[in-house]
Formats: C-alpha cells, sequence, structure tokens
C-alpha cells in the first residue's frame, strides 16, 4: 500500500471493487450521461437542450394528486414511517390492476406491497433468493440493476439477447439445461425498454410455462405497463397461472409523471411479496404516507396515464417520421417513451 494511502482503501467489499475502488474509471452509465448532459449545459448555456438521455417523463404530476399530496402532507397521522405502507394504498392497487389490466382478486394485504421506487424493487429481490451460484436470467439490452445485485451475492447473470427479427421478444428455448437449472429468477421486461416491444399473450403464456417446468420465479418490471398506444395494457399477472409462478413490479414514475416521487408496487405471487415486506424492513423504513395516499387519486384516475400515453405518441410519430427523413430507419414503438433504431451505415462513434 503507497505511504500516503489510507488504510481504508484495503477495506472496500470486493463487488463494489476491493482495494481498487475508487481508482478505475468505471461509472454508472447513467450517471455518464448526466455528467455528458451537464457538460453541454455549461459547454453552452445560451443553447436549449434536447435531452435523449435516461428516459424520464418531462411534464408535471397531475394537478389532482399534486393537491392531493399537499392535504395528505399537512395530516399529522401521516408524519410517522410507513414500514410497509398503509392498507388504503395496496386496496387501491387492487382494485387499479383490476380495472385497468383485468387481474381480479389480488389479495391486497398478503399480495400487494408498496415500494421506494421499481428500481429499489430490483435491487432488493435477489437478496431474496440469490446465493452463490444461483443464477439469474436477464434479457438484454435491458435495465441492469437487477443483475449487479445478483452478481453482488455471488450469483451469476445469463443475458437473453432482444432481436429484432424475434419482434425483440427473447427466445426462451435457447437457454440450456445447465442455465435452466441453475436459475433462479427470470426477469421479463415488457413494454421493453429501450426496445418499446410489447409482450404477447401468447409469450406470457410460454413464460409461464417455462418457468413452472424448471422452477423459476418470474419477475416482470412493467413500469411502461400502461403506455401502450394499441389496443389495452397487457398485465403478465392476467394470464392463468401467472400468479403462481411470479410478481409484477409497477411504477407511478412513468405512467403518472411522478418520477421524483418515488413509489412502485410489488404484486403476486404472497410468498414472494412477504419475502419482499420482510426484507424491505430491514432496508428501508417505507415511503412517506402522504406520498402513498396520494397515488391513491392517481391510481383512481388512469384517464391521467391514457393521455400521457397519447402524448408519447403523437411524439413518436414526428420523431420516427423525422429520423427516416434523416436515413434511419425508424419505426414509432408500440408502448414506452422509447424509440429503438439502427444509425445509418456510415455513422461512426465520436
Amino acid at each position: 500500500m503507497a505511504e500516503s494511502e489510507s488504510y481504508i482503501q484495503e477495506l472496500f467489499a470486493d463487488r463494489i471493487g476491493g482495494n481498487r475502488y475508487g481508482k478505475d474509471t468505471a461509472v454508472y452509465k447513467f450517471e455518464k450521461i448526466r455528467r455528458a448532459r451537464q457538460a453541454a449545459v455549461e459547454a453552452k448555456p445560451d443553447v436549449k437542450l434536447i435531452d435523449m438521455g435516461v428516459g424520464e417523463p418531462d411534464g408535471m404530476a397531475d394537478p389532482g394528486v399534486v393537491n392531493a399530496l399537499a392535504e395528505q402532507a399537512s395530516m399529522p397521522q401521516n408524519r410517522g414511517y410507513s414500514d410497509n405502507g398503509p392498507m388504503e394504498f395496496k386496496e387501491a392497487v387492487a382494485k387499479h390492476m383490476a380495472e385497468v389490466y383485468g387481474v381480479e382478486n389480488l389479495d391486497p394485504g398478503r399480495e400487494i406491497n408498496h415500494a421506494v421506487g421499481a428500481k429499489n424493487a430490483l435491487s432488493f429481490l435477489p437478496a431474496c433468493f440469490i446465493n452463490p451460484g444461483d443464477a439469474v436470467i436477464l434479457t438484454t439490452p435491458g435495465y441492469p440493476v437487477l443483475g449487479t445485485h445478483a452478481r453482488w451475492y455471488g450469483g451469476e447473470v445469463y443475458n437473453l439477447p432482444l432481436l429484432e427479427e424475434n419482434h425483440f421478444l427473447p427466445d426462451l428455448k435457447s437457454l440450456t439445461p445447465e442455465q435452466l437449472d441453475k436459475a433462479k429468477i427470470l426477469l421479463i421486461n415488457y413494454p421493453n425498454n429501450p426496445t418499446g416491444a410489447v409482450a404477447t399473450r401468447a409469450f406470457f403464456e410460454e413464460v409461464v410455462d417455462v418457468a413452472k417446468a424448471n422452477n423459476l420465479i418470474v419477475m416482470q418490471d412493467a413500469a411502461y405497463a400502461a403506455l401502450v398506444f394499441e389496443g389495452e395494457p397487457l398485465s403478465f399477472l392476467s394470464i392463468p397461472g401467472a400468479k403462481d409462478v411470479g410478481i409484477e413490479i409497477h411504477s407511478m414514475s412513468k405512467s403518472f409523471n411522478m418520477t421524483g416521487w418515488r413509489l412502485a408496487w410489488v404484486c403476486g405471487h404472497p410468498l414472494v411479496v412477504q419475502a419482499f415486506a420482510d426484507l424491505k424492513d430491514n432496508f428501508d423504513s417505507g415511503q412517506f404516507k402522504a406520498i402513498q395516499l396520494a397515488s391513491c387519486y392517481a391510481l383512481q384516475h388512469p384517464d391521467i396515464t391514457r393521455e400521457t400515453a397519447a402524448k408519447y405518441s403523437r411524439r413518436l410519430e414526428m420523431l420516427a417520421d423525422t429520423l427516416r427523413e434523416a436515413g434511419f430507419q425508424a419505426q414509432k414503438p408500440k408502448a414506452s417513451f422509447f424509440l429503438y433504431t439502427r444509425a445509418p451505415r456510415g455513422i461512426v462513434g465520436g
């Protein structure tokens, strides 16, 4: 150890780099994007920036939700820790899942629990299941957080590619017997980040069959579930047998322009939800009750999400048209606020 280095340099956990922590140049990819954005703003403060970095709604939460928050925040009974959350929010979720997605009979007390954002849920869940030598299956490209935490617990990550020729659905038949034997979790994400693809009922049915045949826990990241441009939103839990094999994670952030409010929910298999709740007790003390109770207003007004989806649909149609004029083979996605397309030939990285 260099004389000038603190002994603390030798004490970092291997999962974050061990004694090399702070010396490597690796940076969380979203932090790289934020730094690039800040540098661009500082370099040209008089030029309006079109930010195509981290996906984040640019609209305010609905005034009715904001007013509900102000009202709930002023109530003394909401000032304390919420722990695993007020029953009012869980009941509002159960009703919302039934009315919007056709998922009936979710038990608010046993099959629903809130999270301080979907990212927290994806971060916490591997701790419930992954031991050294276990594995998780993730689709790629995709949101990496669950895989990162699985590795931290000694697990392995198997990546399933999302290819255009398969409509950006993973080929579950490509998994080897060894992979299926070691894997405990299959993480899927539809509507998909970043491809904008949507799942079909047939695909979800296949997922249920594969999970039952191979003892997999399915975790469906449904952060963009209601932001669809054609037809009705589709929940994994609406598929017969889905609740027997897994859970779905929903978010207030994208569907209701409530990104900074940090609220999501986990619903589905009661034992998985219970494990998440027990683990969560040891990670946080719950989201502010006023935010959860104000979110009940949002859940009771799904028209907020439908209006947001219509806005993204208009924007993406214009963006796809513009990109095609510039030489891209861009197609408007069926959902989300992402547009995933190949760069034209001749484009090289800077």
